[in-house]
């Protein structure tokens, strides 16, 4: 699936939190609706079966209750995305990403094969409809994560190249599938932002301390071995190597459609940082070699990273809207808020916060360019009708829709109705703020527990969520008048 992510380190972050941030983007051709819910103990399988792989898998019989952003319709399996549990973890899986023919040559991806003639049908392995809900049920830290979904890379192999993030108070860690059975995975340094468009993306890999201390790096246990084997370093070097040259792409098409995200995303965090622009740019939307990390020029928020994760290049020549460069260079590399887009999510985990409030989940279904994202606090047991009830049918009754219905009318009129659009988004993160901290106050106050702590923060919940279906149907009213 085509996604993008971004991942901030505690001390790149403006207060200090832990953040992960993806959309989660449908194939071409199609919607993939969502919603956003609670999964409870006794609502997790203990026997997991893949619709896609058939795989089967054995689960463990103590899960976490944990928020998700699943498929709302059956038939593709679940496709949980994003979450966290009980144990304040959180986690997002996946981002699609390359590789190349010598890799898959050497470690085949295991791909479902069925039954045909006398020949029986061959399951496949793990990918992005499993990960969450084989993985995030059962964590209880990032680095935990990590172990737990490598063992299951290595049993069970995938039929996917993926990129996953965990994450806790403390730490993040990005780890990345490698063909069929191998992976890697590195902890995002406190002090930089990560971004990640569909290609692989490591720059930098320290194998000894993968096969020693594991303080910032971890790996598939045969992983120097297969390198060698199979001649795969393509750099000759031995201690540290750069991932991405060695399993990754640098394909004509990541030109068009991966790395110029990348590009447009540290273009903004990051601009007096390089020369993005211009015959002397350093760097260019077609830049083979663009940072997988960077220190922020200042510390990152919440709305810059909506704002970048609903890039479609403005204020570039390639904006599809704009006017700032020759008609043939608009609408020439794929944006990051695009159509496709089926939800973003971030989940902000605060160190300054009592466990029980700790987290937050924000939450944007629909196109990013014309959606709104809304937090929401994670140690409840359920979530708001407008965010879980989306249904087979287009209805202006949940959120998802409503966003896919302004989506398609402001898009055709984006002139007009980009002012409204703004308008609603800004509302929208004013409101948020105000109940996060008024409902920290009053926790701080009262400091409800067992039940009364979830129904103290259903109640939160439900009343930015009842705010934001007002703010959509008002900026529905306005885009249809204008439309």
């Amino acid at each position: 699936m085509p996604c993008t992510t971004i991942l901030v380190g505690e001390n790149a972050s403006y207060d200090g939190s832990t953040i992960i941030a993806r959309n989660d983007d449908s194939g071409a051709g199609s919607y993939t609706p969502k919603k956003y819910v609670v999964v409870k103990p006794e609502e997790q399988p203990r026997i997991y079966k893949s619709e896609i792989s058939h795989v089967e898998i054995e689960l463990p019989d103590d899960p976490m209750r944990y928020t998700c952003v699943p498929n709302a319709l059956a038939g593709e399996g679940i496709w949980a995305a994003s979450g966290v549990n009980s144990a304040n973890v959180a986690m997002t899986a996946t981002e699609t990403i390359t590789s190349n023919p010598r890799v898959l040559g050497a470690d085949p991806l295991v791909c479902y094969e069925p039954a045909e003639g006398d020949k029986p049908e061959k399951t496949g392995g793990i990918g992005e409809e499993d990960i969450v809900s084989i993985t995030l049920p059962y964590i209880k830290s990032a680095r935990e994560g990590v172990k737990r979904l490598g063992s299951l890379l290595e049993r069970y192999g995938t039929y996917e190249m993926n990129g996953i993030a965990f994450q806790d108070v403390d730490e993040i860690w990005w780890l990345e599938t490698i063909g069929g059975h191998h992976w890697i995975a590195r902890k995002v340094p406190d002090d930089v932002y990560v971004v990640m468009p569909n290609q692989f993306g490591m720059d930098e890999f320290d194998i000894a301390d993968a096969m020693g201390a594991q303080s910032e790096f971890m790996c598939s246990a045969d992983l120097p071995a297969f390198i060698e084997k199979y001649h795969l370093n393509v750099e000759n070097m031995e201690d540290t190597i750069c991932p991405r040259d060695i399993f990754g792409s640098h394909d004509d098409a990541d030109h068009v459609y991966n790395t110029p995200r990348a590009w447009f995303m540290e273009r903004t965090l990051n601009p007096n940082s390089a020369v993005w622009d211009g015959p002397d740019a350093d760097f260019t939307p077609m830049s083979d070699d663009l940072p997988w990390c960077l220190q922020p020029e200042h510390k990152i928020n919440i709305e810059e990273i909506k704002y970048t994760m609903s890039g479609y290049y403005q204020n570039t020549p390639y904006d599809p809207y704009g006017g700032y460069g020759p008609d043939e260079w608009r609408g020439k590399f794929r944006p990051i808020g695009i159509n496709r887009n089926s939800v973003l999510s971030l989940t902000q985990i605060r160190p300054y916060m009592p466990e029980e409030i700790q987290c937050l989940q924000w939450v944007a279904l629909g196109s990013c360019a014309f959606n709104a994202f809304v937090p929401f606090y994670t140690n409840v047991e359920t979530t708001p009708e407008y965010f879980q009830n989306t249904t087979a049918k287009v209805s202006t009754d949940n959120f998802y829709w409503s966003n896919r219905l302004i989506a398609a009318m402001a898009d055709a009129h984006f002139q007009l109705c980009a002012n409204y659009v703004e308008q609603y988004q800004n509302a929208i993160a004013y409101k948020a703020h105000a109940l996060i901290h008024s409902t920290d106050e009053v926790y701080a106050q009262e400091k409800p527990d067992g039940e009364k702590l979830h129904r103290f923060l259903e109640k939160a919940n439900q009343e930015m969520s009842d705010y934001t279906q007002e703010q959509t149907d008002k900026l529905m009213d306005q885009v249809l008048f204008t439309a």
